[in-house]
């Protein structure tokens, strides 16, 4: 057995992401696939997460040695500064009477933390691809759905070195049209596709 520690770090990540996620979601009613309620969605990612992360931990053991690679200073210090930045823009964002009693103070203090994350080349991927996952609920309620996406997309994007203008607007055009069939029009979930700032 050759365990590949890479596949495993990655697995116990998702692991332990799906079951947090899992565990927050039960006080959301679920519904049926028919008439899907606040958690259906949530729930069905997660346990989708949830089997992804046991399909790798099931490769790890079998497509190493592939060892994680050492941590810089500035992987250490990029880390440190953005837990810290998160944690000192949350109770500022909070105190602001609009972002009172919603999620939007957490959604831009960590997507905020991510941005400074990425400053590290070793922290850059991951932290782009979640700051665009971040920014894309932090948007959606006002910002509307295609405004979301687009934004999500080209955060994201970022996280690769060789991604082309062309492809990314390809990207955005795609999944906003396939959101829309599949959300809207499909299955009329109720939220707004355009902004209402």
């Amino acid at each position: 057995m050759k365990i590949n520690a890479k596949d495993l770090a990655s697995a116990i990540f998702l692991l332990v992401l799906a079951a947090l996620g899992l565990w927050l979601n039960t006080e959301h009613s679920l519904g049926s696939a028919r008439r899907m309620g606040p958690g259906y969605m949530p729930m069905l990612v997660f346990v989708l997460e949830f089997a992804l992360g046991l399909i790798v931990l099931g490769i790890s053991f079998f497509s190493g040695p592939d060892p994680l690679e050492k941590w810089t200073k500035l992987d250490f210090v990029t880390l440190a500064i953005s837990i810290a930045a998160s944690l000192v823009a949350y109770p500022l964002l909070a105190a602001v009477p609009a972002l009172q009693n919603n999620w939007y103070a957490l959604g831009i203090s960590i997507t905020l933390g991510l941005f400074i994350l990425a400053v590290s080349p070793g922290w850059r991927v991951l932290a782009l691809v979640l700051a665009g996952m971040n920014i894309f609920g932090v948007l959606l309620d006002a910002g509307g759905l295609f405004l979301a996406i687009a934004a999500m997309v080209v955060v994201a994007a970022f996280a690769d070195k060789e991604h082309r203008p062309l492809g990314v607007a390809a990207c955005v055009v795609f999944l906003i049209a396939l959101c829309w069939w599949v959300f809207i029009y499909e299955l009329d979930i109720r939220v707004n596709i355009w902004p209402t700032f």
